[in-house]
């Protein structure tokens, strides 16, 4: 049995075969009448199943996803709040950081003048010191060099005068120097 008599053979209908080898029915655009009954069967029972058990599952998805999509909107929407009060904290801190930094570069002007100042003034101090103590050394080595002087052109004064005194002495009156001394030790005593 070929596929024509077993379609014949279950519908109980004739099914004609054209030129090249395809089944054709009745009509170009419905198919037989009891593949509608059948169908249109089939298709009731499938969606009167899909409604019983389906529909509350997509119903109950639905649900969940504009559950979800409006906890996300409302996140959303609180995290942008909140980004706005950070914003707004932020940009009252930037003024407030100028003002601090304003605040500190006048007080590090004024720690510095005071420290110039300062600083010129134990200058002037020390200019004063080191110019009193230059004085001094000043006068000491003066002293000093004043005494040593002195105590050079003593010397050679004293080896000039004994040298012009042994040189300009003769014997006798050498003699009598001594003896004239000795006397006048011997008289005072």
């Amino acid at each position: 049995m070929n596929v024509v008599g077993i379609i014949h053979f279950v519908t109980g209908e004739e099914f004609g075969i054209d030129g090249n080898g395809q089944v054709t029915t009745h009509h170009w655009l419905f198919p037989e009448t009891p593949e509608i009954i059948y169908g249109g069967l089939a298709s009731l029972l499938i969606f009167g199943a899909l409604y019983k058990f389906g529909w509350p599952q997509i119903k109950k998805s639905m649900n969940a996803r504009t559950a979800r999509i409006q906890k996300d909107l409302d996140g959303a929407a609180e995290a942008k709040a909140s980004a706005a009060s950070e914003a707004t904290k932020i940009r009252a801190a930037k003024g407030d950081i100028e003002a601090e930094r304003a605040r500190m570069l006048a007080e590090a002007d004024t720690q510095a003048a005071a420290i110039l100042e300062d600083g010129r003034a134990r200058m002037v101090v020390e200019m004063a010191e080191i110019e009193s103590k230059g004085h001094a050394d000043i006068a000491a080595a003066s002293s000093r060099v004043g005494d040593e002087l002195r105590a050079e052109i003593a010397r050679l004064s004293s080896a000039a005068v004994d040298h012009v005194v042994t040189g300009s002495l003769d014997d006798s009156t050498h003699q009598e120097l001594i003896e004239s001394f000795i006397a006048k030790v011997g008289a005072s005593q």
